[in-house]
């Protein structure tokens, strides 16, 4: 009898340990299997980090660099659903969409409490309509509406972040009709960059919604130490463009505190060229054109830049009150459609001489933008030649001005060209 007891609890305690095993062993722990049970991340999670994972693909948006306007060079924290109106208002009257112009992003500053279900709100003061009406108001311009969220428990303006609410918060934002959202990288504490926004770009794609993902967490200057990866490693399908450094500011050189002047972010941007392409883009921050902080010759500088670059051409001023000086910068239609080229590949120097430069970029018909850089303090003479932006010497090509909208003939061989004191001239080559 004790035999058959002993051998009946051996059976039982077989048919429990056997039950644990299978209730801990999730789907997809099978031999051969690409998933594993990981404890942090839970059941059927990819051991691959986001970025390797062979089964995430790019979202297919932003396949040329995408242009709009940002609230936060000109308004900060100040930003309201008036200024934002009267904006969309501009956009439209001043030719700014008809130029390709899309995006109105409301940066940091928007967000109020959230509710006790957890969803954020707008401030009430500052947007009292709510968002959803100024999407709407957005949407009914011919525009799309994007805006800013954090990484982090709070926003670098101290409002509420999105860490621990990333679904919840996307879900917000596409039944408001977000098109865009720029989510930044403040209060992160510990965590890791390419987790965090992989997390937030699955949220968005599981709403449903094109929701085009700005990774803005600082580039080659994060001042996060904790976390050194960066995003042109792993951000190209993950999000549609990543800043490359800390903030821009409007100078033309230089440092203001965590910001950097014009031409500190071009040298830190321009060797990523190669990152760059067809819905991930280098972003070297917004267009500062309009602010004051530089002058007209700058101003075009920065444009011809960004776009040589393939650059997101965001701008960062008043448009409502902007004068026609700037409005002739940011709806120069030759040199954006440069930036827009659809073959996507980013420009980059090609030759420099002391504070002399020269810089190309192969564009999807078969000719060449080229922009004679001159940092100095005098005008001076640059030369391009077509060896080094692409073309045999003895090749004719019509040289075309993209600033002065005129055509200069027939080149062989090489351009030459008197350039301002940090200015440019920008070109177009073709047979």
């Amino acid at each position: 009898m004790s035999t058959i007891i002993t051998l009946a609890i051996s059976a039982l305690l077989l048919a429990i340990a056997s039950t644990m095993a299978n209730a801990q062993t999730p789907p997809g722990n099978d031999p051969g299997s690409q998933k594993l049970f990981n404890m942090e991340m839970g059941p059927n999670r990819s051991i691959f980090r986001p970025s390797m994972d062979p089964n995430r693909s790019a979202n297919g948006l932003a396949l040329t660099p995408p242009m709009g306007w940002n609230s936060w060079n000109k308004f900060g924290c100040g930003i309201d659903e008036k200024a934002v109106r009267a904006v969309a208002d501009a956009i439209v009257s001043t030719s700014m969409r008809d130029a390709g112009y899309q995006y109105i992003v409301i940066d940091d500053c928007w967000q109020g409490k959230r509710d006790p279900d957890g969803n954020i709100m707008a401030d009430s003061v500052k947007f009292p309509s709510g968002i959803k009406a100024l999407a709407d108001y957005i949407h009914s311009k011919g525009l799309k509406f994007g805006i800013y969220s954090d990484a982090g428990t709070k926003t670098c303006g101290g409002r509420l972040g999105s860490q621990g609410h990333e679904y919840q918060d996307a879900l917000t934002y596409a039944r408001w009709g977000v098109d865009y959202l720029k989510y930044d990288w403040c209060f992160t504490g510990t965590r890791n960059s390419e987790e965090a926004y992989a997390l937030m770009a699955d949220a968005l794609r599981a709403t449903g919604r094109d929701i085009v993902f700005s990774i803005c967490n600082w580039g080659v200057n994060r001042p996060t130490m904790t976390d050194k990866s960066m995003p042109w490693d792993w951000g190209q399908k993950i999000g549609n463009l990543w800043r490359t450094t800390e903030d821009i500011y409007d100078a033309w050189a230089g440092r203001k505190g965590t910001s950097l002047g014009m031409v500190n972010i071009v040298d830190l941007t321009e060797p990523l060229y190669g990152y760059a392409g067809p819905g991930h883009w280098n972003d070297p921050d917004m267009l500062e054109i309009g602010n004051g902080g530089m002058s007209t010759t700058e101003y075009r500088g920065q444009f011809s830049l960004w776009a040589i670059m393939a650059a997101p051409l965001i701008a960062g001023n008043d448009i409502a009150a902007m004068d026609d000086d700037t409005r002739n910068i940011l709806t120069n239609r030759e040199i954006i459609a440069v930036d827009q080229d659809h073959m996507g590949v980013a420009g980059r120097r090609v030759r420099e001489d002391g504070d002399l430069e020269v810089w190309a970029r192969p564009l999807a018909d078969g000719s060449r933008a080229v922009v004679l850089f001159n940092r100095s303090e005098k005008p001076a003479d640059i030369t391009a030649f077509w060896s080094e932006v692409g073309y045999p010497t003895s090749m004719a090509l019509k040289v075309r001005d993209l600033w002065e909208h005129t055509s200069l003939g027939t080149r062989t061989e090489k351009f030459i060209a008197n350039v301002p004191a940090h200015g440019v001239v920008m070109v177009r080559l073709s047979q």
